[in-house]
């Protein structure tokens, strides 16, 4: 699934393309997405400027005077950057957005667990966006945020910062190459870990999440920034996806266990 440094890759890469660009056409070819596509859609953005395109948690916001797109790329989604002479849309090509410039954004998502929400509303307040913790590259992001939100919780810490509702956009990946960076161990209860510890998590994150931006996002089998292209953050995984690979810290043999339905990756030796 695209993560936070991957949605921040395709915002940026999207955003000269259409802000301050007028949609020309809206083509609809399926609207069954994790939600409908509303017909309104077509009616309200075509003939729209975009305002700003920007990113919250995992969604991302193309804004304009009549309302706001509010798109997630579920598990398997991206969005290309296309010209005049675009291919001709395939089987899971699901939503053009047509610009003035003939600048064509596709949104392809093979498993359809995307969104492309119309709201006339402030998006902010959307049922999807309204309780969504702090971005953590943003003020109001750090150790003492998390050490109060963790108190008396018995859920393991990995679990704990992959909340949405704690801080959004950790994702499984990000999760635990913070947490071996920080060296506290996946399973460790969130309730259990001190305010310094937390405060070296919080940094951690950040300095994880901001390589992985300026690295492109982390290569996965489905995705691609705006341009096509894929990420390159994976070349610099310490030990996400490296089970039985020696650690790079302390060559000890890097485990993997499951958590929540997901891979979490460590070092028993450099995480406690």
């Amino acid at each position: 699934m695209p993560e936070l440094p991957e949605v921040e890759t395709t915002c940026r890469g999207i955003m000269p393309h259409v802000c301050e660009r007028r949609v020309t056409a809206v083509r609809v070819r399926e609207r069954r997405l994790r939600q409908p596509i509303s017909s309104a859609l077509e009616s309200d953005f075509t003939g729209q400027v975009v305002d700003d395109v920007v990113r919250r948690g995992k969604y991302l916001l193309l804004r304009s005077a009549a309302g706001t797109l509010i798109m997630h790329l579920g598990m398997s989604g991206s969005l290309r950057v296309l010209g005049a002479d675009a291919p001709a849309p395939g089987v899971h090509d699901h939503l053009d957005l047509v610009f003035d410039d003939e600048v064509i954004v596709r949104l392809r998502d093979p498993r359809r667990f995307g969104l492309a929400l119309w709201t006339r509303e402030d998006p902010y307040s959307h049922v999807l966006l309204a309780k969504l913790g702090p971005e953590p590259l943003e003020e109001g992001f750090n150790g003492a945020h998390l050490y109060a939100l963790s108190c008396g919780r018995r859920s393991a810490v990995k679990t704990f910062i992959m909340d949405a509702h704690v801080v959004v956009g950790v994702g499984n990946i990000y999760a635990s190459e913070a947490l071996f960076q920080a060296g506290i161990h996946p399973q460790r209860a969130a309730g259990r870990i001190s305010m310094a510890r937390y405060e070296r998590l919080a940094q951690q994150i950040q300095i994880v999440l901001r390589e992985a931006i300026r690295q492109g996002g982390t290569t996965l089998r489905d995705f691609s920034g705006g341009d096509g292209r894929p990420g390159y953050f994976a070349q610099r995984l310490a030990v996400y996806g490296r089970e039985g690979e020696p650690c790079l810290s302390c060559g000890a043999p890097i485990r993997s266990i499951r958590q929540a339905q997901r891979s979490s990756y460590f070092c028993s030796s450099c995480q406690s």
